[in-house]
């Protein structure tokens, strides 16, 4: 089994890269966003692989992180979500972005990936909600503060996203708002009043 390809970047090509290794040329399936698709051809790169093998077919998937391998793995765990249906999912957003749709139970982002429907996707955050942590430890956009802190302060914060979505906003936009309050020790009327401005 390959754990990764550390070579030479030498084709791009529509949703695959050629990565040459010790004189071979490793056809692999990558991420559109993914950092090794983004590389430039000539540049040396280091891509973690799932290799899936069929009666017909033996396929690389590569990726520009661990973390997005074991999200991969997992996403190919959950019935009806294949190799190609992960991938696409990857190419459709950022890694913290599939995180927090799954997390906060948003199956409508899921559908933005091609070949994702309603369905699958209500599928795949039930079956992987509790894989990918809670709400307070839901990945956030590059440049957020995460939205809790110990302690206290990740009580309050998680309470604070609740009463939010009981005014009726949803578990998205309570995170995003609250995601941008940057004190750390504030009560949960004081970070509800702070999100809110920013929701307004």
């Amino acid at each position: 089994m390959l754990h990764y390809i550390k070579g030479i970047l030498a084709i791009k090509m529509e949703s695959q890269i050629v990565v040459e290794a010790g004189g071979l040329g490793y056809e692999i399936t990558v991420p559109a966003n993914s950092s090794v698709y983004l590389a430039r051809e000539g540049e040396e790169i280091t891509v973690y692989t799932a290799m899936m093998v069929r009666e017909d077919d033996v396929s690389l998937y590569g990726f520009g992180s661990k973390a997005e391998l074991d999200t991969f793995r997992k996403l190919i765990t959950v019935s009806g979500v294949g190799a190609k249906a992960a991938v696409a999912i990857l190419s459709a957003m950022p890694l913290n972005e599939v995180h927090q749709a799954i997390i906060l139970e948003d199956a409508k982002a899921l559908t933005r990936a091609n070949g994702i429907g309603k369905k699958t996707a209500e599928r795949i955050v039930l079956e992987l909600k509790d894989k990918f942590g809670h709400l307070e430890d839901a990945a956030l956009p590059s440049g957020h503060d995460a939205v809790v802190s110990a302690g206290d302060a990740a009580d309050n914060r998680t309470e604070a996203a609740n009463a939010l979505m009981a005014l009726g906003y949803t578990k998205g936009e309570a995170v995003n708002a609250l995601a941008s309050v940057k004190d750390t020790d504030l009560t949960v009327e004081e970070y509800i009043k702070q999100a809110l401005k920013r929701l307004f």
